[in-house]
């Protein structure tokens, strides 16, 4: 599976796990095949801003204007060289790792993610080559994202990160074989275009990964919200997510 890097996606600890952090998050470095961390503390969307997002050299991409619900900031996953390699928007309710999988309460979210399309490079620290993104880079980012957000009932705090490692592990295999029989594909609008993505649903929510023809790749993740209705478009004011 081609990934930003051996890190899967680099930055993937802080993108999938700390969903309501600071604007920017370092990137992991190439070498990173650590499970994931406790989440961040939240940051409410009314404290997060634009400039991480301003920094990046391609477009971001959002629900289109058919979605009227509230839009939020997430973060950016900023490599070692300071180059912005993926963030994520929200759309509709703000969720919590604690949400309606555990609790009941009725979330309705979804999560566009953005991964620039990467040739192969050198890393920052110039010690390895990180390998070009591609859409399995965003359909693992959206598996584990989905999963930042899922915590069955029943289950005990100091359970969840043995869960979570298991849960993680399962969404990288996934997310390495799109061809397999766990995804099917479901054509959406990305810019007015139809355009095909992978797509699976899971107790936990959806997850969707495919590409634009504006050189980004596009993962999603969601609950309560039909993925079957969505469009995607390129953010032209970062302004109506903050």
């Amino acid at each position: 599976m081609e990934t930003t890097s051996s890190s899967r996606v680099g930055a993937q600890t802080a993108e999938a796990l700390a969903p309501a952090a600071p604007a920017q998050e370092p990137d992991t470095g190439p070498e990173s095949h650590t499970q994931p961390q406790e989440a961040a503390a939240p940051v409410p969307a009314a404290r997060r801003t634009a400039d991480g997002f301003l920094a990046a050299d391609f477009p971001w991409y959002g629900l289109d204007g058919a979605f009227t619900g509230p839009r939020w900031l997430m973060q950016v996953a900023v490599a070692a060289d300071g180059t912005v390699e993926h963030g994520s928007t929200g759309h509709g309710d703000e969720p919590s790792a604690r949400g309606e999988i555990a609790t009941g309460e009725k979330e309705r979210f979804a999560v566009v993610i953005t991964v620039a399309s990467n040739p192969l490079r050198r890393s920052g620290d110039g010690t390895g080559v990180l390998e070009a993104t591609s859409v399995a880079s965003a359909a693992w980012l959206a598996g584990s994202g989905l999963l930042a957000y899922s915590w069955p009932g029943q289950m005990d705090h100091s359970l969840r990160d043995d869960w979570l490692d298991q849960q993680t592990e399962a969404a990288w295999e996934l997310a390495d074989d799109l061809a397999g029989e766990d995804w099917s594909t479901l054509s959406l609008p990305v810019d007015g275009e139809p355009t095909p993505f992978h797509y699976r649903e899971s107790e936990f929510g959806w997850v969707l990964a495919g590409s634009t023809g504006s050189g980004v790749h596009l993962g999603a993740y969601g609950r309560g919200m039909s993925a079957y209705g969505l469009g995607f478009a390129a953010i032209a004011d970062l302004g109506a997510y903050e």
